[in-house]
């Protein structure tokens, strides 16, 4: 298997929302409009790509100077594993620095996932949920 990497390449609605159905993550895979407003309003997207086919994204919205929130991490469900989505992760790291702090909320599906590559669990996050 051949993975290619690619950072902030424009990515069709129809992509993301293949990846977004065929990895398992909650996303409104089914409204591209939205998705598409989604990807248009990020400042890093890392891609994961087996030729021409959408394997993996990372979606981020960051300031590249204090915090990157790491929106979307997903890869397709028989592409896991295989260390594309911590792949993903070392890109996007590469990619805002050293003095940018990464956050994320997990899944609690994905609660075991972050620990093992790094991530420390914190106590001390709020967050008021959308409602649509």
């Amino acid at each position: 298997m051949d993975i290619t990497y690619k950072i902030n390449t424009k990515l069709d609605a129809k992509d993301i929302s293949f990846v977004f159905k065929e990895s398992g993550i909650k996303r409104p895979y089914s409204d591209l409009e939205r998705l598409e407003r989604m990807f248009n309003n990020s400042n890093l997207i890392i891609s994961a790509w087996e030729g021409e086919k959408l394997v993996g994204l990372a979606r981020s919205i960051t300031d590249f100077s204090y915090c990157c929130y790491l929106s979307d991490l997903a890869v397709v469900l028989e592409y896991q594993n295989k260390g594309i989505g911590k792949e993903l992760i070392d890109l996007t790291k590469k990619n805002i620095g050293e003095e940018v702090a990464l956050i994320l909320l997990a899944s609690p599906k994905a609660m075991d996932y972050y620990p093992h590559i790094g991530f420390k669990k914190l106590d001390n996050a709020f967050r008021i949920p959308r409602t649509k």
